[in-house]
C-alpha cells in the first residue's frame, strides 16, 4: 500500500494486488448533502448526475463509448458526507480511466438544457424512493433522529429544491467543494505506483483550495419521536433509530459486534426470534451507521399490518433482554468471526479494496491495514459490548417511523414506543 500527492495537492492512495488483471479507481470528494446550504438541498446528488451529461470535449454518448471501447465501467454515488466517481478497467487502460474521470470532474459543461431534462429524472428518483416503503421508513426515522442537523437532509433533495436548480447555483456548489484539497484518489489492483501517479498528474490538473470549513454536524435530537405514514400497501414497515457511535472509536467496533449478534446475521436474536421462531416477518434486521462525528443503530422489520404492533413489541423486548443480560460468549465470538470473514472476503475485490482505502483516507486521513482492522474486531469482548448497551438499547432516546396501513396498530405502537 502506498500514499502520495499529485502536483496540485490531491491525495492518492493505492494498493497493488498481484495476480489481478484489472484496476479499480475512485475519486472521492468531500462534498455531500451535509455541505448544502439554503436551497441547495440535493445539489451534491444532482451534480453527480450532471457530470455524466457531457464535458467540453465529450458528449454523454462519447463518455459511454470510450469506456465501452476499453471494456471498462464507470459509475458514481453520493452520500451524506462525500461523493465518489469510480470505474474499473484492465491494467493497461488505467490512463484512459484516469483521463475520463478527470474530464468528468474538471470539464463538465452543466448545460442548462441537460439540467432541465435531468430535473425530471431526479424527481422520478425521489418519487421512486417514496414508493419504496423500506427506503421511506428508514429515511423518515433518520430525519427524525437528526432533526435540525445537516444530517437530516435527504441526499436526493426535495421535488421543490430540485426543480429550482440553476446552472449558476450548481456551479457555485462545485466551485466551493470540488477542489484538490477536498479530494482523494484511490486505486487497487494490478498497478504500478510510478505509472499511476504519472497518469493522474497528467489528467488531474485543476488547482485551487477550498475555504469551506469542516462541517459542524452529527448532533442527534434527544428524546422520543414517532411518525406514521399511511400507505395502501401489503406490509407495515417499522424502523427505529437509536444512538450509536462515530467512526474510529473502540465503541464503534463494539457496535459492529453488537449489530451482528442482535440483528445482522441469520443466527442473530431478531432473525431467530421474529422470523424463525414466530414466522412474523420475512425481512428483519439491525445495522449500524457511523459518520465522522456521529452514528446510530437501525432496527427494521416488515410485517403484515395486523402483526405490526406485535413485531414492534418483540423488537423492544429483545433489546431489553440484551440490555439487561448481554450476549453469551458464544454469540460475541460468532459475531466477531462473521465480521472478520466478511471483511476478508471483501478484500478479494479490487473495487471493495479501492473503496475502503479511498473512503478511509478522505474521512479519517489514513487507511487501516487488514491486520489493524482485524485486531480491532478481535479486541471487542463481552465487557466492551456491555458498555454500549445502555446507549444502543436505550428506551428514552430514539426516532421511529411506521409506513403502511398503520390504522389499527397506531395506538398500540404509540403506547409501546412513547
Amino acid at each position: 500500500m502506498f500514499s502520495a500527492k499529485l502536483k496540485n495537492g490531491v491525495r492518492v492512495v493505492g494498493e497493488n494486488m498481484p495476480g489481478y488483471r484489472s484496476v479499480s479507481m475512485g475519486v472521492w470528494i468531500n462534498a455531500g448533502s451535509v455541505y448544502e446550504q439554503g436551497d441547495e438541498s440535493g445539489a451534491a446528488h444532482f451534480i453527480e448526475h450532471m457530470l455524466f451529461k457531457g464535458t467540453k470535449t465529450r458528449s454523454a454518448s462519447d463518455i459511454a463509448a470510450v469506456m465501452d471501447a476499453v471494456g471498462g465501467n464507470l459509475n458514481a454515488f453520493t452520500g451524506k458526507e462525500c461523493t465518489c466517481f469510480y470505474g474499473r478497467v484492465l491494467r493497461d487502460k488505467v490512463g484512459v480511466l484516469s483521463e475520463v474521470l478527470a474530464d468528468l470532474i474538471c470539464n463538465s459543461l452543466l448545460d442548462p438544457e441537460d439540467i432541465e431534462r435531468e430535473k425530471g429524472v431526479v424527481c422520478e428518483e425521489i418519487l421512486m424512493t417514496e414508493d419504496s416503503p423500506e427506503d421511506l421508513v428508514t429515511e423518515t426515522a433518520v430525519a427524525g433522529f437528526y432533526e435540525g442537523d445537516p444530517l437530516e437532509r435527504p441526499i436526493l433533495g426535495t421535488l421543490g429544491s430540485v426543480k429550482a436548480f440553476t446552472r449558476d447555483g450548481l456551479r457555485a456548489y462545485m466551485d466551493r467543494l470540488y477542489l484538490p484539497d477536498r479530494m482523494v484518489i484511490s486505486a487497487a489492483g494490478s498497478l504500478d505506483e510510478a505509472e499511476l501517479i504519472s497518469a493522474l498528474d497528467e489528467s488531474f490538473t485543476m488547482t485551487g483550495s477550498s475555504s469551506v470549513p469542516e462541517a459542524e454536524f452529527a448532533v442527534h435530537k434527544p428524546g422520543k419521536r414517532l411518525k406514521f405514514i399511511e400507505k395502501d400497501i401489503g406490509q407495515a414497515h417499522i424502523c427505529i433509530c437509536l444512538p450509536g457511535y462515530r467512526k474510529d472509536t473502540p465503541e464503534n467496533y463494539a457496535q459492529l459486534v453488537f449489530s451482528n449478534a442482535f440483528g445482522g446475521t441469520m443466527s442473530s436474536r431478531l432473525f431467530q426470534k421474529i422470523r424463525e421462531e414466530s414466522g412474523l416477518a420475512y425481512s428483519v434486521y439491525a445495522y449500524p451507521t457511523a459518520y465522522k462525528r456521529s452514528g446510530y443503530m437501525t432496527l427494521y422489520a416488515g410485517t403484515s399490518p395486523e402483526n405490526a404492533a406485535t413485531v414492534t413489541e418483540m423488537m423492544l423486548e429483545e433489546a431489553l433482554k440484551v440490555r439487561e443480560r448481554g450476549f453469551s460468549r458464544e454469540e460475541i465470538e460468532r459475531a466477531k468471526d462473521q465480521l472478520i470473514a466478511s471483511f476478508l472476503m471483501a478484500q478479494e475485490s479490487t473495487s471493495a479494496r479501492g473503496s475502503a482505502i479511498g473512503r478511509a483516507e478522505l474521512m479519517r486521513g489514513r487507511h487501516l491495514t487488514e491486520d489493524e482492522i482485524i485486531a480491532n474486531i478481535r479486541a471487542v469482548d463481552g465487557a466492551a459490548v456491555e458498555e454500549i448497551l445502555p446507549t444502543v438499547c436505550g428506551a428514552e432516546d430514539f426516532s421511529a417511523a411506521v409506513v403502511g396501513k398503520c390504522g389499527g396498530a397506531r395506538e398500540r405502537i404509540s403506547r409501546l414506543l412513547l
